[in-house]
């Protein structure tokens, strides 16, 4: 709810829910996660976010604001998780195909880590980061550096040398990743709701990208807005 671009960004409306529920509705479809989880901060701030999400339903683990990486390993062993699928709130075009991807990915074996955003050829805001339970508390345990706290997974994707990482491509029809489908500024929300309108309740991603190759111009909503990056591995 601190969000310092878009204040109250987890409970905005997006088209008759909060972004909250939107990412969440979007998350429980996905066939291969047993529990989705909020994992939000203990700040007064998100009383009413965690209020909210608990009386949906969900369990709702409350941690540090910057120890994020802390906040997950709380959230993993609570739900007793051995394969832990990282989404963020601003995310409400998240595909439950592509979480199953990666958590299968993951539960075949041979990777600690896989993603969709190594090599970013999915949208941005189709974001997904699956990893092992074991690779998670190494982080845990010997992470220290400030922006691996904040950030969960850097101290995992930044050590291909030491866990094995996979990258998920989009295939052709789906590689945009010029395009901006995140939540985290008013431009950003205001592209959301125009996108969410002409979308069905059990949208695709294949319905989001012909809905905006129908009226491309409709991405100049938040064409302005800068994306915020976070290093990636050179080899991996």
């Amino acid at each position: 709810m601190g969000s310092t671009r878009l204040q109250g960004k987890g409970l905005v409306d997006l088209v008759g829910k909060p972004l909250v529920e939107r990412v969440l509705e979007r998350a429980v479809r996905s066939t291969l996660a047993d529990e989705v989880v909020l994992a939000t901060t203990d700040l007064p701030t998100d009383d009413e976010l965690a209020a909210y999400v608990a009386g949906l339903g969900f369990r709702v683990v409350r941690g540090s604001s910057d120890d994020v990486l802390d906040r997950y390993a709380s959230a993993a062993d609570k739900a007793a998780a051995d394969v832990i699928v990282r989404i963020t709130c601003d995310c409400p075009f998240v595909e439950p195909a592509l979480i199953d991807e990666a958590v299968a990915a993951v539960t075949a074996g041979g990777v600690d880590y896989v993603t969709n955003t190594l090599l970013r050829t999915y949208p941005i805001g189709l974001d997904v980061e699956a990893f092992t339970r074991d690779a998670l508390l190494v982080a845990h345990a010997e992470a220290v550096e400030p922006h691996e706290r904040e950030h969960v997974t850097p101290f995992i994707y930044q050590r291909p040398t030491r866990f094995r990482l996979r990258n998920l491509a989009a295939p052709e029809w789906a590689t945009h990743p010029e395009w901006r489908l995140t939540v985290d500024t008013a431009e950003d929300l205001e592209l959301a709701r125009l996108l969410y309108a002409g979308l069905s309740d059990d949208f695709t991603l294949s319905e989001v990208v012909a809905l905006v190759k129908r009226d491309p111009s409709v991405l100049e909503t938040n064409s302005g807005v800068e994306h915020k990056h976070v290093a990636k591995p050179d080899t991996w």
